[in-house]
């Protein structure tokens, strides 16, 4: 079967279908939780919002100050992961690569736990310690990674996989030192979690990572071309005109970035950076000016629908979105596995 041509008409056409999902799942999301809302209730609610006509203060509560900084975070966490998980796959030449593969969400684990050692009374300090963490990794692989002066793929996994193996070994030896309270937090943190960032981020640092993530993933947009050769070997890219070095580079440390930037507020979301990719090309094609865009919005739909199920799955109390995403990732996984050896 031949692959379909890819036209700016029909990449519109697919990130307008997927945004309709997005649109439902956001609304889906906003009706349910531990005080759900019935859809008429909701509709008016959000009108008279929209028209500046007073609200009750339990709705605009928790509507405004609850859900839907949640909702905004999840859908930013679920597109950067999706789009570094894209990004890495190609960089690697590896369809099982996912956004934590080269180390960087246990140089930001470590930061996070430094962080609540040492300032504990500033919540606000421990994403900040995560991306700084993060950063730290990203270059610590990057010099180890490097080859004769240039990016070599098989030596830049052996790296990340050695750093990500001590600095967990580090992170085990902190955690011993955390006191209870803290260790129930951490644990949440590292298994995936949305609630303490949506509540606790200033509102100006989601317009910063927002920015963040928009110019990282447009980095890794346009080399979508270049990646599109590089999937068929080095040498034959290079042949073709693509500056082999250039590409790497741009992607590694833009996938990375955003990494770094989805860990630092959620924690270790696990499957979807590594899930998601593989779906868009089952729908879309392989076509990486289709995929980043449709990877973009696949897993802020993920992360969206895993959330919600996390908050209501045994509602008043939450689960970690990590766990949701785990348990709906293995299976989705195992089927792909199965599906791609058959």
């Amino acid at each position: 079967m031949t692959a379909r041509r890819v036209t700016l008409r029909r990449v519109l056409w697919i990130c307008a279908a997927l945004s309709l999902a997005l649109m439902g799942a956001v609304l889906l999301a906003l009706r349910l939780g531990a005080v759900p809302f019935s859809l008429a209730d909701l509709g008016q609610n959000l009108l008279w919002l929209a028209t500046g006509r007073p609200t009750s203060s339990d709705f605009r509560l928790i509507m405004l100050d609850i859900r839907l900084p949640r909702i905004l975070l999840g859908i930013l966490v679920g597109a950067a992961l999706s789009v570094a998980g894209a990004a890495f796959q190609a960089l690697l030449r590896n369809p099982l690569a996912d956004p934590y593969v080269l180390g960087v969400s246990s140089g930001a684990a470590l930061g996070a736990i430094l962080a609540l050692l040492a300032l504990p009374m500033y919540p606000f300090a421990t994403p900040l310690a995560a991306f700084a963490g993060a950063t730290a990794t990203i270059a610590a692989v990057y010099m180890l990674g490097r080859r004769e002066g240039q990016l070599d793929s098989s030596t830049l996994l052996l790296a990340g996989i050695i750093s990500a193996s001590f600095l967990s070994a580090i992170i085990m030896f902190l955690m011993t030192t955390l006191a209870s309270r803290d260790l129930r937090g951490i644990a949440f943190w590292l298994m995936g979690d949305l609630s303490t960032s949506a509540t606790s981020l200033p509102r100006g640092l989601l317009w910063v990572l927002t920015a963040g993530f928009l110019v990282t993933a447009g980095a890794i947009f346009t080399t979508a071309s270049d990646l599109n050769l590089l999937l068929a070997g080095e040498s034959e890219a290079m042949h073709m005109g693509v500056d082999v070095t250039r590409v790497k580079l741009v992607v590694y440390v833009s996938a990375s970035l955003l990494t770094g930037l989805a860990v630092s507020v959620s924690g270790a979301i696990g499957y979807v950076g590594l899930l998601v990719p593989h779906v868009m090309r089952m729908l879309f094609g392989s076509d990486y000016r289709v995929l980043i865009p449709a990877s973009a919005l696949g897993g802020a739909i993920a992360i969206v629908l895993a959330d919600t199920l996390a908050r209501t799955i045994v509602a008043p109390t939450e689960l970690p979105v990590g766990a949701m995403t785990a348990m709906a990732g293995a299976p989705v996984f195992i089927y792909l596995l199965r599906r791609r050896l058959a």
